[in-house]
C-alpha cells in the first residue's frame, strides 16, 4: 500500500515509518523541512496550514497518517493554534478527498468523560471530526501521555524530576490517566493501516496501568534512582506563571507545555480497552515503558543517578 506519513520528522512519525516499511508498505513523508528527514524515504514539501504541496504529496496515496500538531508559538502566525489546527485539518481533508485516499489514521488526545475539555483537547477533537468525514475508512486513535525517549511530554516530566530537588505538584496531581508505551502506540498505529474492523471508528488507546499524575512522577523518579520529596499544592491548579516556570526548568517551549498542562485538570482515561483488543496488540506495563524509555535515552545522553 502507498502510505503518506505527515509529521514524519516528529517523535511518532519517525518511529512509525520504519515499522510501515517492514510491514511492506511504500512510504512517503510530508514535511515543511525535508532536509531534517533521515529515514531513507521520499519526502514531499508541504504545509497543511496553507495547503501548499498537499495535492502532490497525496497523489497515488492509499492511506495517510495525520500526525500534525500546530502548537508552535502564536506569534509565528496570524492565527491561534486552534485556528491553525482546524485550517490544517480542513485543507488536508479536502486534498485527501480529491486524491481518492481511502483511509486516514489520526492520533489525537483523550477527552475528559465529564466537563469541558481544555482548548488543546477541544482542538484535537475538532480535528478528529473533520478527518472522520474525509475518507471512507478513517480511524481516529486517542491517547494520553506516550512514554518514549523522544516523547516531549515524557521528557518534560523527566527533566522536572532530574532538575528539581523538591517537586511542588499542583492540585491536578491526583487526577488520573493511562500512559501508553511508545512501542504499543506504534503497533496500534501500524495495525490500523489494514484492519477492516476499525473503519470509521474512534478508539481510545491507553496502557494497562491507571495512575495519578503524582504517582507517574514518583514512578519516573524511582526508575531514575532519585528521591524527590513532593509538596502538594491543593489550591493551585494551573496558572500561566506556573506553566512558564515549569517549561523554563525543563528547557521546553511554553507554547507546547502551557496547553498540555491545562489539560491535566481532570481525569483523562480511555472509555474502554477496545483499541488493543481490536488491533491485536499486547500492552507493556507502565514500569516496562518507563525503563525502556530511560534506557534508550541514556544511549545518547546521561541522566541523573543512572
Amino acid at each position: 500500500m502507498n502510505v503518506l506519513v505527515t509529521g514524519i520528522t516528529g517523535f511518532l512519525g519517525a518511529r512509525l515509518t520504519p515499522r510501515l516499511q517492514r510491514d511492506g508498505h511504500t512510504v512517503r513523508g510530508l514535511s515543511r523541512l525535508p532536509g531534517h528527514v533521515e529515514l531513507g524515504v521520499p519526502v514531499a514539501i508541504g504545509d497543511a496550514v496553507s495547503g501548499a504541496g498537499l495535492e502532490r504529496a497525496l497523489e497515488g496515496i492509499d492511506l495517510a497518517y495525520y500526525l500534525i500538531h500546530s502548537m508552535e508559538p502564536v506569534g509565528s502566525s496570524d492565527h491561534s493554534f486552534e485556528d491553525r489546527e482546524r485550517l490544517a485539518a480542513e485543507n488536508f481533508a479536502l486534498a485527501a478527498q480529491r486524491a481518492g485516499v481511502r483511509r486516514i489514521v489520526y492520533l489525537g488526545g483523550l477527552v475528559p468523560a465529564a466537563g469541558a475539555a481544555s482548548a488543546h483537547l477541544s482542538s484535537r477533537h475538532a480535528v478528529e471530526r473533520i478527518l472522520l468525514g474525509a475518507a471512507p475508512c478513517t480511524v481516529a486513535l486517542r491517547a494520553s501521555i506516550v512514554i518514549g525517549a523522544r516523547s516531549r511530554s515524557f521528557r518534560f516530566l523527566v527533566r522536572l524530576v532530574e532538575r528539581l530537588p523538591v517537586l511542588a505538584v499542583p492540585a491536578w496531581r491526583s487526577n488520573r490517566t493511562q500512559p501508553i508505551d511508545e512501542r504499543d502506540m506504534i503497533a496500534l498505529l501500524a495495525r490500523a493501516a489494514t484492519a477492516e474492523n476499525v473503519c470509521g471508528q474512534t478508539l481510545d488507546a491507553g496502557g494497562p496501568d491507571v495512575v495519578s499524575y503524582g504517582a507517574l512522577i514518583d514512578r519516573i523518579a524511582d526508575h531514575m534512582l532519585l528521591s524527590r520529596p513532593t509538596i502538594g499544592l491543593r489550591r493551585l491548579t494551573m496558572t500561566p506563571i506556573a506553566s512558564r516556570v515549569a517549561a523554563a526548568i525543563a528547557g521546553e517551549e511554553h507554547a507546547l507545555i502551557g496547553p498540555l498542562m491545562e489539560g491535566l485538570d481532570r481525569d483523562l482515561l480511555p472509555r474502554d480497552d477496545r483499541a488493543a483488543a481490536l488491533l491485536g496488540v499486547r500492552l507493556h506495563s507502565l514500569d516496562a515503558a518507563i525503563e525502556h524509555a530511560l534506557r534508550e535515552w541514556e544511549m545518547t545522553e546521561p541522566l541523573a543517578a543512572r
